[in-house]
């Protein structure tokens, strides 16, 4: 005799050895003996053999309508032997009642299992149901399949296109176009990204980078919700002072401006003058939100997307020719000695007569410029010429106690700052949209770090930002700080609530405070200081934010995920309009400086690359390389050293060049050392055949 039985959901047949009440023992075909439960039995028979009988069961299991058995079978609990006597006839085999049992099993959507070999029948509206999702289920396997064969061909289907970056980098793995890419990857044996460039999907290089970070960082889109007006900040003294800011040409969010009084007095008062949209702002309202959302103005080369939206960046920009809100840190110096006397912080109007732009007057304000007597005279109907020569005695004031500080600044840091590593500008002559597309002409120009202009604004920032975090600190108010517990090597720039030493500047303290357009901790530690002038020595009890108070915590803890998400991309972007220079100007061979091991620096460009040379090139060797193909996707050229320019003997040391150079995002921003490689880990995907 044999027995059908069930075994973990699977019906299995086998010959009877031996039973008892509340088991069987059975052999299978393979000679394997199992022990099941009498109550997994299901049906008896003596022929055929096991085997042959499992497989016509499940032919004629196929056989049976499950529309038409549906129809037959009776409300209520009822056994499939009962509904096989119903539907073949009422003198059903053992085999016909094998086949409905297994049938009945496979139609959880008709027939619910109600016990062993007991089942009920659907309500008629969930097999509708379940009918239809069925049906739906196939088409959009046939949709998928139909997909993955044009993704194949080299075709992009419209709906794969429309979610190309989502499919890539965030993918929702029940998605039909996802698994549509994943069909057509494992059917063609080639990886996703390729082909997806191979069908079209991708526009253009730019596009997958921007699209990428866009997905990442502003999944929602960038554009700002509707806001009410900006009220501007009244009632503010008039400042006694005509400001003026050093910026480049493309900066719209104007945070600083510098003024000088008392020249020829002996005691000169120097204004560091911060706009201030914390008077407009309030914590924890709508607009609160939006800039605690993006964190930081995102730069790019051609583009940038501000923190804060137009409205309010136009209401506190210190825009020339206006009466601008302003925090203001007064600096009363020695004009000898140079020495710091006394400083204040005032909430104050600030005329701003002049936007200097550092890009159109480097060539003019030189050192020599500086140290002359007086400005020299030019004929010129340049305004940035003629303002730059009527503030002559300013900025040369301006630019000797810029020098002093730093000097000061490097006997507490142990070490001279040196700008060796000349900063670069990216311009895109002809863009023509309000963002680039990736094909405009790219000019790449070179500007020595620490020239005289750049001096005075970091000087002055820096002392800005040293002073308010020690007033912050002795008042008792929390701020976010960064700090460096030494210029050890491996030891980080932190960012934390207490006022601790910045080994890499030389402060006892520093708290970003001078970019609230642009930065959200310097928007935090401006309503901060707000506090210390309104309320002096009782701050600690106005301020927005008390000791210890979690919120700043989460400030801190997004804010450097999201200022790292944005300066990569800067980095990636400045790299991406650096290898479209070269192709725009063919370049096939560069000078560069070997870096360490496998990377060097190109001499007159912002680009590291890796090198293939023999061994024994020591760090600081110069040499000529050239250029491989480059590929804007991952971002990369390959190099191959042709031949070395320099003897060892004058092999330098270019770690000097990293020294740190206060820019538009930041004092101490970690510089690119190797080759970004644009990493796309996705799908799951077997290796190409």
């Amino acid at each position: 005799m044999y027995l059908m039985f069930d075994e973990a959901g699977k019906f299995m047949a086998a010959r009877l050895l031996s039973e008892s009440e509340a088991s069987a023992q059975v052999e299978l075909d393979s000679g394997k003996r199992l022990k099941v439960k009498a109550a997994n039995v299901m049906l008896r028979f003596d022929k055929p053999a096991p085997a042959q009988f499992m497989e016509q069961a499940l032919a004629l299991s196929q056989s049976v309508e499950l529309e038409l058995a549906w129809e037959f079978a009776p409300e209520g609990d009822f056994g499939f032997a009962a509904l096989a006597r119903d539907y073949f006839s009422d003198k059903a085999s053992v085999l016909e009642q094998a086949g409905m049992l297994m049938r009945l099993f496979e139609a959880p959507h008709y027939f619910r299992r109600a016990g062993k070999g007991m089942f009920r029948k659907a309500p008629a509206d969930i097999v509708a149901q379940a009918l239809a999702a069925i049906e739906k289920k196939r088409l959009q396997a046939e949709l998928i399949a139909q997909w993955a064969r044009e993704l194949a061909e080299g075709q992009c289907p419209p709906p794969v296109r429309a979610q190309l970056y989502k499919i890539l980098f965030k993918p929702d793995k029940n998605a039909p176009e996802y698994k549509a890419v994943v069909q057509a990857s494992r059917d063609s044996h080639t990886a996703p990204l390729d082909l997806l460039l191979a069908s079209g999907a991708i526009d253009s290089p730019y596009q997958f980078h921007w699209k990428r970070f866009l997905l990442e960082n502003f999944p929602q889109g960038t554009a700002f919700p509707a806001i009410a007006a900006v009220p501007a900040a009244d009632d503010l003294p008039l400042a006694p002072v005509a400001a003026f800011s050093i910026d480049d040409s493309a900066t719209t969010e104007i945070d600083d401006a510098l003024s000088v009084q008392g020249l020829g007095s002996g005691a000169v008062t120097i204004g560091v003058h911060i706009a201030a949209p914390g008077l407009a702002i309030a914590p924890d309202s709508d607009i609160d939100r939006l800039g605690r959302h993006r964190l930081s103005t995102v730069y790019m080369p051609g583009y940038k997307l501000t923190m804060l939206p137009d409205a309010l960046v136009q209401v506190y920009t210190l825009q020339q020719g206006r009466n601008c809100p302003a925090l203001s840190l007064y600096v009363t110096i020695d004009e000898q000695s140079l020495e710091i006397h006394h400083t204040e912080t005032r909430i104050e109007s600030v005329p701003i007569s002049h936007n200097l732009r550092h890009d159109q007057l480097d060539s003019l304000v030189t050192e020599d410029w500086l140290q002359a007597a007086q400005a020299p005279f030019h004929e010129s109907a340049d305004s940035q010429r003629v303002a730059a020569t009527a503030l002559h005695a300013q900025l040369a004031f301006l630019h000797r106690f810029a020098c002093a500080h730093k000097a000061r600044r490097e006997v507490v840091r142990g070490k001279p700052e040196s700008f060796n590593r000349p900063d670069y500008n990216f311009r895109l002559p002809d863009l023509q949209a309000a963002e680039p597309v990736g094909d405009e002409t790219v000019q790449i120009s070179v500007r020595l770090r620490g020239a005289p202009l750049d001096l005075i604004v970091a000087e002055a920032m820096i002392l800005a930002n040293s002073t308010w975090g020690q007033w912050l600190a002795s008042l008792g108010v929390p701020a976010i700080y960064r700090s460096q517990a030494s210029m050890a090597p491996g030891v980080k720039v932190r960012m934390g609530t207490k006022a601790l030493p910045h080994a890499g500047i030389g402060v006892p303290s520093y708290a970003w405070s001078t970019s609230p357009l642009r930065r959200y901790t310097d928007l935090v530690n401006q309503w901060q200081i707000i506090a210390c002038v309104r309320h002096g020595s009782t701050a600690a009890l106005a301020a927005p934010f008390k000791p210890k108070d979690a919120q700043l915590f989460s400030i801190i803890s997004a804010f450097e995920a999201t200022y790292a998400a944005y300066n990569s991309y800067q980095a990636a972007m400045e790299r991406f309009w650096t290898l479209q220079y070269l192709l725009q100007n063919a370049t096939t061979e560069l000078l560069a400086t070997v870096i360490k091991d496998g990377l060097a620096r190109a001499n007159d460009l912002p680009l590291v690359l890796a090198i293939a040379a023999g061994p024994g090139l020591p760090r600081g060797a110069q040499v000529r390389v050239r250029l491989g193909a480059v590929d804007l996707m991952t971002l990369d050229v390959p190099a191959t050293v042709l031949e070395r320019l320099d003897s060892p003997q004058e092999a330098g040391d270019p770690g000097d060049a990293a020294a740190l150079a206060p820019g538009a995002q930041g004092e101490d921003e970690d510089d690119l050392v190797g080759p970004i490689t644009i990493a796309v880990d996705v799908l799951d995907t077997p290796d190409p055949a």
